[in-house]
């Protein structure tokens, strides 16, 4: 497949995947982006990730697809 980008978003901010990561199929692209939301969410910082998401996209800057990060972190309690 190639490289892909994790870019981040909510309404307030952008957070750029400047260097990529080479990926070989769809599968590992969903699995690497689910990874990353895991870490970001479990960083020790005060975000409140709910309303972020990860966009993902291959070299040439198309969207393949965004992963919110609620999806992640499952219904609150």
């Amino acid at each position: 497949m190639g490289k892909v980008y994790f870019h981040c978003s909510n309404a307030r901010g952008l957070l750029i995947d400047g260097c990529g990561t080479s990926v070989s199929d769809l599968i590992e692209a969903c699995e690497k982006a689910t990874s990353k939301v895991r870490s970001l969410i479990t960083a020790a910082n005060l975000e409140d990730w709910r309303d972020w998401a990860l966009h993902v996209s291959d070299e040439a800057g198309d969207e393949i697809f965004v992963l919110p990060f609620a999806f992640v972190l499952g219904k609150p309690h």
